[in-house]
């Protein structure tokens, strides 16, 4: 009925991407890399979501459920991020984050 898979390679691979898109967030200074960054950190989030359902509540769906919500606030940042990317492009001609300090007093 499983996959046969044991759940420390599911931990593992989340483990490793959310990894990477830390250290895209924190070492990226274009701000579409860096949202593309976020959403890779999200995507292991889901990973582990499902992960541990399916191993700790195999008939349940709370996992499932509860990474449905990860991807609405995921989506939801991703417009709104894009959102305000393109209104800093269209004033500063950037999207560079270390240029963007007009929003400082």
């Amino acid at each position: 009925m499983g996959t046969g898979l044991n759940p420390s390679y599911f931990i593992g691979l989340s483990g490793a991407l959310f990894a990477i898109g830390l250290y895209g967030a924190l070492s990226k200074r274009n701000a579409i890399a860096v949202l593309i960054s976020i959403e890779l950190m999200l995507s292991a989030v889901n990973i582990n979501l499902v992960a541990f359902n399916k191993y700790l509540t195999p008939d349940a769906f709370i996992g499932q459920i509860f990474a449905i919500f990860v991807i609405t606030v995921a989506a939801a940042e991703v417009g709104l991020g894009l959102a305000i990317v393109i209104a800093l492009y269209r004033r500063r001609e950037t999207t560079t984050l270390d240029e963007i300090d007009w929003l400082k007093w």
